[in-house]
């Protein structure tokens, strides 16, 4: 078997010291740049991983905590970054922030960033939340960590999340009491359990109400605004059109209103659009978007609080906690034809 490499052949290899190494793969600052990039690029070639577990003997806490995320919606990360930044300053930590790509090896992402940041635990947002590679590669290391709105087996470790099908079987019973019956919806990114969810809330309200949507009226969308928008276009240009359009979060329902705008229909007065999130852009577009809130910022402000409970060697008191959603009607929807 071969010898695995050591700190010490990173150094060779880089030319540095083994101390300037440690400093580098340990996040520290006042290291210059092309020394930084040298190093990093040494220890890829040996495919060097530090030793976690003694790295954890070192002494204190590190106070950092990590916030990992791979998601198209750039205002759901910020809205999430921002509740877990807050907290975490309130208490004295800091927080890294760590983009990963869920279509490769998520595990080994994870992983090569805890073995350069000396983690106190890390915030795992959708899809990694949902990804069983990454948290079993956290448990044997040890390493503590939170799960925002994952698909379920909510009692597998410490979690936050809201009711994503009882909020989308909401939100269509609100379209439903406007009086619509042709209701078309944009799914969320299969690779996501919140979509599966939401689609299942949808689909419930319309069987309670003795209808189902026309397979025209379920199209794939992942969650970005240009998919949106080719859903929207793609059912508002056929013939017998839905009267309103739920889309599976709002940069998709924003997506959808600009195809209406294309095709030359008002919004609400020829079709109503309703999204989920809540995001600044729902509140301040034209018209503001009736949407679901979730409170996202919260979310991940309590994944911060459990993460420095748990650093702190105290028990969670509630591990699995859901919060609330509302349902946030604005002028996007409407009675049909109003």
């Amino acid at each position: 078997m071969p010898r695995q490499p050591t700190i010490k052949d990173v150094a060779s290899k880089a030319e540095v010291s083994f101390k300037t190494v440690s400093r580098v793969l340990n996040g520290e600052p006042h290291v210059r740049k092309e020394v930084r990039e040298r190093v990093l690029a040494a220890a890829a070639a040996l495919d060097y991983r530090p030793n976690i577990a003694a790295r954890g003997l070192i002494g204190a806490p590190s106070r950092m905590i990590g916030f990992l995320y791979d998601n198209p919606n750039y205002s759901y990360v910020t809205e999430a970054e921002i509740g877990a930044l807050l907290r975490c300053r309130e208490a004295g930590y800091h927080l890294a922030v760590e983009p990963v790509d869920s279509q490769n090896d998520v595990a080994r992402q994870i992983e090569q960033i805890i073995s350069s940041l000396r983690l106190d635990g890390v915030i795992l947002t959708p899809p990694i939340s949902d990804d069983p590679s990454a948290m079993a590669m956290l448990d044997r290391l040890g390493v503590a960590h939170v799960r925002i709105a994952p698909n379920a087996e909510h009692d597998k470790g410490p979690c936050v999340f809201i009711d994503d099908e009882a909020a989308a079987f909401a939100l269509t019973r609100h379209l439903l009491d406007l009086g619509h019956r042709s209701i078309g919806f944009v799914l969320g990114h299969p690779d996501h359990g919140a979509s599966r969810l939401r689609l299942a809330g949808f689909e419930r309200a319309m069987t309670a109400a003795g209808l189902k949507a026309a397979a025209a009226h379920r199209v794939q969308g992942y969650f970005t605004f240009e998919s949106g928008m080719s859903a929207g276009r793609r059912m508002l240009s056929a013939q017998g059109r839905p009267t309103a359009i739920f889309a599976a979060n709002d940069k998709m329902a924003l997506g959808v209103m600009a195809a209406a705008r294309d095709l030359g229909l008002a919004v609400p007065g020829d079709v109503s659009i309703a999204g989920f999130d809540d995001t600044r852009a729902a509140q301040i577009c034209s018209p503001s978007l009736t949407t679901v809130r979730q409170p996202v910022d919260a979310m991940c402000e309590a994944a911060a609080d459990m993460l420095i409970t748990l650093a702190a060697h105290e028990e969670l008191a509630e591990p699995a906690l859901q919060l609330d959603f509302e349902i946030r009607a604005r002028r996007s929807t409407a009675p049909p034809g109003g």
